[in-house]
């Protein structure tokens, strides 16, 4: 098992982040962990409850091992009256550098994977950051061209060809170079679980995969050569496989990894299963990194109610991911 200790970033302090990262150490869920972001606000975070404080501290190895206390890296300073639930280019600051230095000491090797709490984008945009969100960011700073997202819970796991672009577009992306692209990603990420030998499915495009070409010639003409290429490169893949059937099947434990071949496709059934157990998992970086599967939820930011569930999860997750073999 590592000795180092886990980053988890503080994401959008307007946001449930901080409650969220104060309820794991409440909870004995962080273990031996780092909080990267302002202490201000994780102090205001966990002043709700008793026996839990924050100590700043300088550097990860200075990350007392004490429960009850939430180790603070300081890299912003935010008002202890910042408004919930609202955007402010402050907090979108505050958020990125925070990315920004657990990106760092991870590629130093001090910590051993970043958790990263949610952003908000356009809190980020009025900061006059350009990159959208946590991959991007982690992926220019660790000047890695290519990465995948994969969606995980304790049941399923699955890779997208594509992610946040129209139905229409997403179809147009399902080509051979993508889904093969897709499937190299599928087993990495598996393999990072500590799956020796993943077993990757490929989920169709069309209903039933086409019916033969009955309805629609992508899964045949599209998905099957980059099965096949796969197959030829070694990978254990197999497919394409009826798109209503195949998740129910790796859920089963016949499959290990699906990769799916556009957003909704891949996200329902594993949001399904419930979203206080997904956790989002970037494939390609040089370091571990998780994250939980909902955002920065303003509507109820400040009121104590959030579920930590998601960002425990990640947590669990990520340690697994470091102590795979």
């Amino acid at each position: 098992m590592s000795e180092l200790p886990l980053a988890i970033t503080m994401g959008d302090a307007a946001g449930i982040g901080p409650e969220t990262i104060a309820k794991v150490f409440r909870d004995g869920h962080a273990g031996h962990a780092i909080v990267i972001g302002c202490a201000i606000q994780m102090a205001r975070a966990a002043a709700p409850f008793s026996g839990l404080r924050v100590v700043e501290i300088s550097d990860p190895e200075s990350a007392p091992p004490s429960s009850g206390i939430i180790p603070v890296i300081k890299v912003a300073d935010l008002p202890a009256d910042l408004p919930f639930g609202v955007s402010d280019p402050r907090a979108g600051r505050a958020a990125y550098q925070s990315v920004i230095h657990a990106a760092d000491l991870a590629l130093s090797g001090r910590v051993s994977a970043i958790v990263t709490a949610p952003l908000n984008k356009a809190s980020m945009s009025a900061a006059g950051i350009t990159l959208p969100g946590h991959t991007e960011i982690l992926a220019e700073r660790a000047g890695v061209a290519d990465v995948a997202m994969m969606l995980a819970n304790d049941e399923l796991r699955v890779v997208l060809v594509s992610i946040h672009v129209s139905l229409k577009e997403a179809i147009q992306r399902v080509t051979t170079p993508s889904v093969l692209r897709t499937i190299r990603f599928a087993e990495i990420g598996a393999r990072a679980f500590g799956i020796a030998h993943p077993r990757v499915a490929v989920a169709g495009l069309n209903p039933h995969a086409g019916e033969g070409g009955l309805f629609g010639s992508e899964d045949e003409v599209l998905i099957r050569p980059a099965v096949d290429a796969a197959r030829a490169a070694g990978i254990d893949a197999s497919g394409p496989w009826p798109p209503d059937t195949v998740f129910m099947q790796a859920r089963d434990g016949r499959f290990d990894v699906v990769v799916a071949q556009y957003h909704d496709q891949g996200l329902i059934p594993v949001k399904y299963l419930g979203v206080a157990h997904g956790v989002n998992v970037t494939i390609g970086l040089p370091f571990v990194r998780t994250s939980p599967d909902h955002g920065t939820a303003f509507d109820i930011a400040g009121k104590g109610i959030a579920d930590p569930s998601s960002l425990a999860t990640a947590i669990r997750i990520a340690r697994r991911m470091t102590t795979a073999v």
